[in-house]
């Protein structure tokens, strides 16, 4: 992506950024970025990296775990239609009693 007309470098970089964090959630299912931000989180415990390439890691991390969030609140947004869906359906759903 080039940078518009009045956009500086870094407003340009972040705009990437995004569009490549975008990207990733649409190419990265749940389990596969765990596991990677598992082991950017095991790279930067452990240390011996230089300065720029622990910035790199942290921001993949970050990345990372916002595409985690997507998929947790998709499944989380699919459990709870479903139990509006079943509770819907139940005669006796919560806050009935069941009067004689």
């Amino acid at each position: 992506m080039s940078k518009t007309q009045g956009q500086t470098d870094e407003q340009a970089e972040q705009a990437e950024g995004a569009e490549g964090a975008d990207r990733a959630e649409t190419t990265l299912g749940y389990e596969q970025a765990r596991d990677e931000l598992v082991e950017v989180v095991r790279r930067l415990e452990a240390g011996g990296t230089s300065l720029e390439d622990s910035l790199a890691l942290w921001e993949r991390g970050e990345e990372l775990a916002k595409v985690c969030r997507h998929w947790l609140e998709g499944a989380r947004a699919r459990l709870d239609a479903a139990l509006a869906e079943g509770a819907a359906e139940t005669p006796d759903g919560p806050g009935t009693t069941a009067e004689g």
